[in-house]
């Protein structure tokens, strides 16, 4: 009887005991979820949790950027600049469309994979699907969409005049102008062989074959991995995520708007190659797809035929003195250069586009052969081939100027300063905007964050 009692009391307190585990779990889970909806700031009637600034934290590691607790600061400062704008978007009806939020989303997604060498090891880093990740990213990416296009709005009437070039450029000490590297201008007419019928008819079959296999029940991602050709979505099985009807080039955007969810197209051509594309989805105007890239490659025969035209080209300008530009726009197969009289375009994050580009920004094969041209001369043609598509053929390259080093100069380099005096009063007038908003806006800050320099000017305006 005393055993069968000590055994019951035995039994009670490992009852106990576990009880007092799991309430230890549970207010562990608990105090974990209270944290992670902790709020870190507030502006008007939108919060910032903490969850949200981990969120933005992890996809900095993600860049492979090294850890920083004080980079949350300045993440915490553009939420707080992204916030205030949504709220007065908000106000005067500024809205986004969602194919505007796919396109997005699906190119952060790709350049993530990229970084992360790989969908499996994003989601590995993540610890979740990339359509999960997607759909937690949707909200953000949507509010940060409609705070760019609010402050474009805040913007769009500002314009510089000459005059205020003029100050902007008189604004610096003479030993403070930037220092102007070589710029040269540089025209280029680009030739790609051309396949014949009987030449492309074999890499057309393959991906013929490879579309049968599917209809017979193989897997069409997996099929995409083992074969297809364009490095942007073959790791992801072919898949583009959600497209438009402005997103790829038109047959491929005829067929992904022709076919019902499910259905698969026949092989089709492009100048990228022969597709095959499957339609997983249709959402109004958009439609979820994927496709098998095969890229026929260039023989020898179809590279002699390329090189006889260059040949001839080359002799129309430099013997019958037909003007590059009129050639580049009837013979170049580059079609960003084709109509701005083959000459190159450059821009960066402070100019605008350009025909000037620094020479430790030109390609160094387009380098190697104008270095020691002179200024109006024409290049004999070029054998080229393109590392990234793997595309030969040949160039024909002219010099139109070269601007040797100097010190930045109004007459030489008005572009430049105009664009630099346009970005420094586009800053002005957003501040301002920031500083009136701030005054009529409720803003609080966490006391985690509120000693943060980034802060300063944020925590003066709480009201306690």
């Amino acid at each position: 009887m005393q055993n069968e009692i000590q055994l019951k009391k035995n039994r009670m307190k490992k009852i106990l005991s576990l009880a007092g585990v799991l309430m230890c779990l549970f207010l562990n889970a608990q105090a974990q979820k209270k944290n992670l909806d902790k709020i870190v700031a507030v502006v008007g009637n939108n919060i910032i949790l903490l969850a949200d600034l981990n969120q933005q934290y992890a996809i900095y590691l993600n860049q492979g950027n090294p850890e920083d607790e004080k980079a949350k600061c300045y993440f915490l400062q553009q939420m707080l600049v992204q916030k205030l704008l949504k709220q007065q978007a908000d106000i005067d009806s500024i809205v986004v469309e969602d194919n505007q939020v796919d396109d997005e989303l699906d190119k952060r997604m790709r350049y993530q994979i990229q970084r992360m060498g790989g969908q499996e090891r994003l989601e590995q880093f993540l610890q979740k699907s990339v359509l999960q990740y997607k759909d937690e990213m949707r909200p953000d990416v949507k509010e940060g969409l409609i705070a760019n296009k609010m402050q474009q709005k805040i913007t769009e009437n500002v314009n510089v005049t000459p005059l205020e070039v003029k100050k902007y450029f008189e604004s610096y000490k003479k030993d403070s102008l930037p220092d102007i590297g070589t710029e040269v201008e540089v025209g280029e007419i680009s030739l790609h062989p051309k396949l014949t019928k009987i030449e492309k008819q074999k890499y057309h079959d393959k991906l013929d074959a490879i579309r049968l296999r599917i209809k017979s029940g193989e897997d069409f991602g997996f099929l995409a991995k083992t074969y297809s050709e364009d490095p942007g979505s073959a790791a992801e099985g072919g898949d583009y995520g959600f497209i438009d009807r402005t997103t790829m080039v038109k047959e491929f955007t005829a067929w992904a708007f022709k076919l019902r969810a499910g259905e698969m197209s026949p092989v089709f051509e492009t100048d990228f190659g022969y597709h095959i594309l499957q339609v997983l989805e249709r959402r109004g105007e958009q439609a979820h797809v994927r496709h098998i890239l095969i890229r026929p490659q260039t023989t020898p025969a179809a590279l002699e035929r390329v090189k006889l035209k260059a040949d001839s080209i080359y002799k129309d300008i430099t013997v019958n003195k037909l003007p590059f530009s009129s050639a580049a726009s009837v013979y170049s197969d580059n079609k960003e250069t084709q109509y701005n009289g083959g000459m190159m375009l450059y821009a960066d994050n402070q100019t605008a586009r350009t025909t000037f580009t620094p020479v430790e920004k030109l390609d160094p094969a387009v380098f190697v052969v104008i270095d020691t041209m002179k200024v109006g001369s024409i290049s004999k043609p070029i054998a080229f081939k393109n590392e990234q598509d793997g595309k030969e053929g040949y160039k024909i390259f002219f010099l139109k100027s070269r601007i040797a080093p100097h010190k930045g100069s109004l007459d030489q380099d008005y572009p430049k300063f105009k664009e630099r005096a346009q970005k420094e009063k586009e800053a002005r007038v957003m501040s301002e905007w920031f500083e009136k908003r701030k005054e009529t806006t409720y803003i609080r800050i966490d006391d985690e964050f509120s000693t943060c320099d980034e802060m300063k000017l944020w925590v003066k305006q709480e009201k306690k």
